[in-house]
């Protein structure tokens, strides 16, 4: 019997995604995560980033999910990632990703003018997330 991953993300509003995959990637604060079956056990904080997951129901498919940092646990080949948000790139508004682009970047320009360090890291973080939306959605 070939193994698989049960992958299942969740966020404060609920399920985002259940599915059987042979492979996840996820970005943590350390670095690039691969996480194949028979995977050690690990619990790791998660950076804003895209996670790949390679479905079982397909060879070449992979499903791309924007998250905006959590936690991912492994353990028993049942990846679990519990995330601030995340959505899947199918669900992604581009267009209000690309006005919260917008509007992050005047924050922080607003931000240097008024040398505001902790509107500066809010507006970037922003940013980010909203980047990391826009690119995510390109892999529809």
């Amino acid at each position: 019997m070939t193994r698989h991953l049960t992958v299942n993300i969740v966020t404060p509003n609920g399920v985002v995604y259940e599915h059987h995959a042979h492979m996840v990637v996820a970005k943590t604060l350390d670095g690039d995560l691969g996480i194949l079956p028979r995977h050690a056990p690990i619990i790791a904080p998660l950076a804003i980033d895209e996670v790949r997951i390679k479905r079982i129901d397909s060879d070449d498919h992979v499903d791309w999910i924007a998250i905006n940092g959590g936690v991912i646990e492994v353990r028993d080949d049942i990846v679990t990632i519990i995330a601030d948000s995340a959505e899947r790139e199918r669900d992604i508004d581009v267009s209000r990703a690309e006005r919260a682009k917008n509007r992050a970047e005047e924050l922080i320009r607003e931000a240097k003018s008024h040398a505001d360090v902790d509107e500066l890291r809010r507006a970037t973080v922003a940013l980010h997330r909203a980047i990391n939306r826009i690119n995510v959605s390109k892999h529809q």
